[in-house]
C-alpha cells in the first residue's frame, strides 16, 4: 500500500473487497452445487487471490510507469522477466496464505500437484499481466496528461503575471516623465506652488509604489490613487480650470481591478484637453455595476469645443498599456472604447465584476 498516494487506498481496498465479494459469492454458487460443506472456504479462495493480485498490481504500476519511455526493446524484455515473477508471486502467496488459515482452523487442503496449478494458475496470471499492463497504460498516460495541463494552465498564468507586472513597470516612468514636466513648467514661476506639487507627488508615489505590490484591489483603493492625482493636477492649474467629479457606487467600489489601471486613463484626460484648453475643463469619473460587470466612464468636457489636433485615437501610450493589461488579464472579457465628443473625449471601460 505504500506504493499508492494515501487518499487513494481506503477507496483500493474497497474496490478490492468488492470484486472479492462478487467472486466469492459467484463462486459459493458452485460450491454448495459441488457438495461443498463449509461455505468458508469460497470466500478465502477468492480473496487469498484478489489480495495478491491486488498488491501484486501496485508493484505493476510502478514498473509500468518507470518503463515508459524506453526503447521497446528493453519494455519488452523487462515484461518477460516481470511475468514469470508475476505469476510465481501470485501463486505462492495465494497457496500460501490458504495452507495458514486451513492450518490455524484444523482443515486438511492439498492444492493441486506443482506443475497443474503452474500451468492453470499460470495461463490465467498472463492474461491477467496483460490486462493490467493496459490498464496501468492508461493510468499513466491521462496522469501525463493532467499534469501538462496543469504545467500548461500554470505557465501560462505565470506568463499573465509577468506580462502584467511589465506593463506596469511601464506605467510609473510614463507617468512620472508627466507629472515631472508639469511641475517643472511652474518652478521659476512659483516655488512654493513648486514645492507643493512635488510634496503631493511624493505622496503620491508612496502610494502608487505599495499598490504596485500587489496585483489587484478594489475599485475603491484605485480610486484613493486617482483622487491625490487630481488633487494635484488642480494645484497646477487651478480649480477654476479643472473641475473634478468622481461618483461610484458601493458595488462597483468593492470589485477587484488590476492595480495602478486608472491612473494612465485619468491622465491622459487631463493631459489631452485640460492643458490645451484656455477655458474651465470638468473631468468626471462614473463607474456602476450592471448585469455582473463593472461599467467605468473617464470624460473630459469642456466649455468650449475641443481644439485643432485631436489627440491620438488609440490613446497613446498610456491607454495602448490599458489595452494590454487588460487583455492579458480578462482577455475578451473586457472592453475599451475610446471615443470623440463634442467638448471632449469619453473613455468607457467594461470588465467582468
Amino acid at each position: 500500500m505504500l506504493l499508492i498516494a494515501p487518499r487513494w487506498r481506503l477507496p483500493y481496498v474497497a474496490l478490492l473487497t468488492v470484486v472479492g465479494l462478487l467472486l466469492s459469492a459467484s463462486a459459493l454458487q458452485a460450491y454448495r452445487l459441488a457438495g461443498g460443506t463449509r461455505p468458508w472456504e469460497p470466500f478465502l479462495w477468492e480473496f487469498s487471490s484478489v489480495g495478491v493480485i491486488g498488491a501484486l498490481v501496485l508493484a505493476l504500476h510502478a514498473l509500468v510507469g518507470r518503463l515508459r519511455g524506453q526503447p521497446w526493446r528493453r519494455q519488452l524484455a523487462a515484461h518477460a522477466l516481470a511475468l514469470p515473477a508475476f505469476s510465481l508471486a501470485h501463486i505462492g502467496g495465494m497457496f500460501g496464505l490458504r495452507l495458514l488459515v486451513y492450518a490455524l482452523v484444523g482443515v486438511d487442503y492439498h492444492p493441486d500437484p506443482l506443475p497443474t496449478l503452474l500451468v492453470f494458475e499460470g495461463g490465467k496470471d498472463a492474461v491477467s499481466y496483460l490486462s493490467f499492463c493496459l490498464i496501468s497504460s492508461g493510468v499513466w498516460a491521462a496522469q501525463a496528461a493532467q499534469q501538462r495541463e496543469q504545467q500548461l494552465q500554470r505557465m501560462q498564468r505565470e506568463l499573465a503575471e509577468v506580462q502584467l507586472a511589465r506593463l506596469a513597470d511601464q506605467l510609473q516612468p510614463h507617468f512620472l516623465f508627466n507629472t515631472l514636466n508639469l511641475i517643472a513648467s511652474v518652478m521659476h514661476e512659483d516655488v512654493d506652488r513648486a514645492d507643493r506639487l512635488l510634496c503631493q507627488l511624493s505622496d503620491l508615489l508612496r502610494q502608487t509604489l505599495a499598490a504596485q505590490q500587489r496585483a489587484e484591489h478594489t475599485l475603491d483603493e484605485e480610486l484613493a490613487l486617482v483622487a491625490p492625482f487630481l488633487a494635484l493636477m488642480q494645484a497646477r492649474f487651478g480649480p477654476e480650470r479643472l473641475v473634478v467629479s468622481v461618483a461610484a457606487d458601493a458595488a462597483a467600489r468593492a470589485v477587484r481591478l488590476p492595480a495602478l489601471l486608472l491612473l494612465a486613463p485619468v491622465e491622459n484626460a487631463v493631459k489631452h484637453h485640460v492643458a490645451r484648453h484656455r477655458g474651465r475643463v470638468t473631468v468626471s469619473l462614473q463607474a456602476h455595476c450592471e448585469a455582473g460587470r463593472l461599467r467605468l466612464d473617464i470624460a473630459n468636457q469642456g466649455d468650449a469645443p475641443v481644439p485643432a489636433s485631436p489627440p491620438d485615437p488609440d490613446g497613446g501610450l498610456g491607454l495602448r498599456n490599458l489595452r494590454e493589461r487588460l487583455a492579458a488579464r480578462y482577455g475578451a472579457s473586457a472592453r475599451v472604447e475610446l471615443r470623440a465628443e463634442a467638448r471632449g473625449m469619453r473613455l468607457s471601460l467594461e470588465l467582468p465584476a
